[in-house]
């Protein structure tokens, strides 16, 4: 007779290292998991798409009882996780173009309708530039039909697997290799870019979210919920990416969770249009604490004879408080 293994979880939802009950567990920390992306990757130390995309597909797999295909755009995603003739993947998984991986997830969706089989549920992945910039027609087209298909965007703010070049989801400010920190106004463009849950919104589609690798129940919950939906479904993820924000790699965790306490990336979920939860922020904290540890972020801050760039400091701490004001974050608590 096998004994039954004990699965622990240990950090901030425990006291001491007592035994979660099965209901608190993460997909990480259950028996049910299945591993989808498996150990042996190429991806970097401390990659927060890596670590997003595992508790994301995991958590599909679980809700759909393993019967899942996904749809992977060029990018970051597909380049670590399949380098010829290997792959990580432990699912029926099709590599798709840069920008077509919305209508691939369509086509497969729609086999699977004909051939009958409804038990049979569809995702489709990309990063920011395959999903704001050159996916954004596909997109926009699955989402106007309301095919059945989840989308989950990693974004890690800029194109980082062919050299960290700006894309419309990269922030102001941000030094990337085609927006240097050169000139009166270093850095990625202010009124510029994409957002891209906002457009979702727009399309009154029945589910949008967003989620970062900061809250791993909270992704998990998300995509949970989203598989019991049909219909088009979208999900926005912040994944920092130590390469390309400059930033070191333990500190993956705690920038996703900066960025959503500072107000920068707002959490939160809507249904048709109209925001029905958001996380609050519980500790509110200056954009400087979520920007100083990222060297994309350097030549805001005084160094040396540089005076740093004091008024663009102020232009997104102005930014991240109209988040706070539109989606209603903080805690009275908080306010108070």
């Amino acid at each position: 007779m096998t004994a039954p293994v004990k699965f622990y979880q240990t950090g901030t939802f425990t006291v001491g290292n007592r035994l979660l009950a099965p209901e608190q567990r993460s997909v990480q920390s259950s028996p049910e998991r299945s591993n989808s992306i498996d150990s042996g990757h190429r991806a970097c130390q401390g990659c927060g798409e890596a670590l997003g995309a595992r508790y994301a597909v995991d958590a599909a797999m679980r809700a759909t009882n393993n019967q899942l295909i996904a749809a992977n755009a060029t990018g970051c995603l597909e380049v670590f996780s399949t380098p010829y003739p290997e792959t990580s993947w432990q699912l029926p998984w099709i590599h798709s173009l840069f920008g077509n991986a919305a209508a691939v997830g369509t086509g497969i969706a729609a086999a699977m309708k004909v051939k009958g089989r409804k038990d049979v549920r569809v995702i489709a992945q990309g990063g920011d530039g395959g999903t704001t910039d050159i996916g954004f027609g596909c997109l926009s087209g699955m989402f106007e039909r309301n095919d059945d298909v989840l989308y989950i965007c990693y974004d890690n703010e800029a194109y980082m697997n062919t050299g960290v070049q700006r894309s419309s989801a990269t922030p102001p400010a941000a030094r990337t290799a085609t927006t240097m920190a050169v000139g009166a106004q270093p850095g990625a463009d202010f009124g510029k870019g994409k957002n891209l849950p906002l457009i979702a919104m727009a399309h009154e589609i029945p589910y949008v979210a967003t989620a970062t690798v900061a809250d791993l129940r909270d992704l998990e919950a998300k995509v949970t919920k989203a598989m019991t939906m049909h219909g088009a479904r979208y999900l926005h993820v912040l994944v920092p990416c130590p390469l390309g924000w400059g930033a070191a790699s333990h500190d993956t965790i705690r920038l996703a969770r900066l960025a959503r306490e500072t107000g920068i990336f707002p959490v939160f979920e809507a249904e048709r249009g109209e925001v029905t939860q958001v996380t609050r922020i519980r500790h509110r904290v200056p954009v400087d604490e979520y920007l100083r540890p990222q060297k994309r972020f350097a030549h805001l801050f005084a160094s040396g004879s540089s005076p740093g760039q004091p008024e663009m400091l102020k232009q997104i701490q102005a930014d991240a408080d109209r988040n706070i004001r539109r989606f209603d974050l903080l805690d009275e608590e908080v306010q108070a």
